[in-house]
């Protein structure tokens, strides 16, 4: 068992990951992520899920009828997945890792989903892999998501916001000129901008559908937007929705969902 793994089971181990999107400012990104993957679904798609957590995304996708296939690294997250599985559902979950689908065939699934593995792969040769592993067991003409978690917010909100800038400058932890930040595996997540993303995927056999940003500034004001009338939100909801694309502002977002169909001839 290696360090990075170590350290990525005691994280999650020592939370229930399936109460994240509990929270109204934590949901914003789960709306729009489904939203996203509604757009292009189609009935009867088979999907994969890959690093699916407590399977929320997975849960729901089989309750609307979808056969999906999940593969989960932590022990812990699969017992959550399996506890929150209904009867009829037509899921399935094993322990796997992103960067080894050698269990799985080319060019099986309509629809795959990357949507946490990227937060914690911390070498350029585990990331390539994770994506053309991906990229590989998806039909041609299919969608492929990937999450991101994005850079600014992290500065700004826990490098300003909780007054710890000067202790992660000192600690090498951000640069002093660009204020990108640098983790270890042990810092658990891998901050990302906008250029590196596409820096990362521009050799993929792909093309990009769409680059979102999935909670824009929801996570800026989680206070206020946790405290809104069901009336306000849906207004913010409105305002997310209509930003979240935006060139301009989406690198500002905490997290981000890249979209790429697998080229017909790759």
């Amino acid at each position: 068992m290696n360090s990075a793994f170590e350290a990525l089971n005691a994280y999650y181990s020592a939370r229930n990951e399936d109460e994240r999107f509990d929270s109204r400012h934590n949901s914003v990104e789960f709306l729009t992520t489904l939203d996203y993957i509604d757009r292009y679904r189609k009935p009867g798609d088979r999907i994969l899920e890959i690093g699916a957590g407590s399977g929320r995304y997975s849960h729901a996708l089989a309750r609307k009828g979808h056969r999906v296939d999940a593969v989960e690294l932590i022990p812990r997250n699969i017992e959550l997945f399996r506890e929150n599985t209904r009867e009829g559902e037509d899921v399935t979950v094993r322990e796997g890792n992103a960067v080894d689908l050698s269990f799985c065939g080319n060019g099986v699934f309509d629809m795959t989903l990357l949507l946490g593995p990227m937060y914690h792969l911390f070498t350029r040769e585990e990331q390539e892999k994770a994506l053309s592993e991906a990229c590989r067991v998806t039909k041609p003409g299919g969608v492929i998501y990937v999450s991101y978690c994005m850079n600014e917010g992290t500065v700004v909100r826990f490098g300003f916001g909780q007054g710890k800038i000067r202790e992660c400058l000192g600690k090498g932890m951000i640069d002093p000129v660009t204020f990108q930040c640098f983790s270890e595996p042990e810092d658990l997540f891998v901050l990302w901008r906008r250029e590196d993303i596409f820096a990362l995927t521009a050799s993929l056999p792909a093309r990009r559908l769409h680059f979102v940003g999935t909670d824009m500034y929801t996570n800026y004001f989680r206070e206020m937007v946790d405290g809104m009338t069901e009336e306000d939100f849906a207004l913010w909801l409105a305002y997310h929705r209509a930003i979240c694309e935006r060139e301009d502002l989406v690198g500002l977002s905490f997290h981000t969902l890249d979209i790429l169909r697998k080229e017909n001839d790759a």
